[in-house]
């Protein structure tokens, strides 16, 4: 009777009540993690037990651009003019210093050259003076003369003594000793090495310009030996 009933009622429109969905088939803890909207990894575990980075922004944890302090603020905040007052002054440490060396290699240079053509006067003057010597082996009387600060002496004859006081004779440092020479050789000897020229009279100079002008240090005009 219920079929007929059934059928009687389908023949008015009546349709036949749905059937319920079915259920899954696999009804484990997972598919219900997965039906309630979270992600199916959300209970894992990333490697060395650390939580996965699932749903987290790839820079989360960094500290952004804008966070950090700029740099310009580590910097040490020197004056600019401090920098290059530290600049100049190295500078000019260094200019001196190369000034410095320049002179003292010019100064070096100066004295080589001196040395080299005092040698040269030397020599020069040597050659000019051989054989120009008036010194006299029988010489008695002793005439002084200051030279280089120390007082000298040269042994002469009496007439020797009144020519050389007279400025016509005149007295050439050489190798040591001291050479009697006529005016005419000395003028020439000054003019080669002026260093060597130990004594040189004038006798229109005062008497005090050379002390060893005196008549005490000369030999009496009526002195008979």
């Amino acid at each position: 009777m219920s079929n007929s009933l059934r059928d009687q009622l389908l023949g008015l429109g009546f349709k036949d009540a749905p059937k319920p969905a079915p259920r899954p088939k696999h009804d484990s803890p997972k598919a219900k993690a997965g039906q309630g909207g979270l992600p199916a990894h959300a209970g894992k575990h990333t490697h060395a037990g650390k939580p996965a980075h699932a749903g987290r922004p790839a820079h989360a944890g960094k500290p952004a651009h804008a966070s950090k302090p700029s740099q310009r603020q580590h910097k040490p905040t020197h004056p600019k003019g401090a920098r290059r007052e530290d600049i100049d002054l190295a500078k000019a440490y260094a200019i001196r210093a190369q000034r410095e060396k320049d002179e003292r290699i010019e100064a070096e240079r100066l004295k080589q050259e001196e040395a080299r053509l005092r040698r040269e006067a030397k020599a020069k003057l040597e050659a000019f003076l051989k054989d120009k010597a008036l010194n006299a082996a029988d010489a008695e009387h002793v005439r002084h003369f200051e030279y280089g600060g120390k007082i000298k002496r040269i042994h002469v004859t009496a007439d020797q003594l009144k020519a050389l006081n007279a400025g016509e004779l005149g007295v050439v440092q050489m190798n040591g000793r001291y050479l009697l020479v006529d005016a005419a050789t000395l003028a020439e000897a000054e003019t080669i090495f002026a260093q060597a020229v130990a004594l040189k009279v004038d006798p229109n100079a005062p008497a005090q310009d050379d002390p060893y002008s005196d008549p005490q240090y000369q030999v009496p005009d009526d002195l008979v030996w």
